[in-house]
């Protein structure tokens, strides 16, 4: 299924929802990547300013695919 992302709630909620289907903490992930639980927790709320990369590596460890598609386009 796919999800457009239109802001940092939407990915953090994708980010999320993708943890607790796999069945991992956040507690977990901190630990396996090496970013806090602050972190990620500020991450799946929408904190906007949150680091692009991190977020990134997040999503990639979760295997969330990342595509940007211009609009009206398939």
């Amino acid at each position: 299924m796919n999800k457009t992302i239109a802001d940092s709630t939407d990915f953090g909620n994708a980010l999320r929802t993708r943890r607790k289907q796999l069945g991992y903490t956040q507690a977990y992930l901190a630990e396996f990547t090496g970013f806090s639980v602050s972190f990620i927790s500020d991450l799946e709320n929408g904190k906007p300013t949150a680091e692009l990369g991190k977020a990134l590596h997040l999503a990639n460890l979760l295997a969330l695919n990342c595509t940007l598609t211009p609009r009206g386009k398939s």
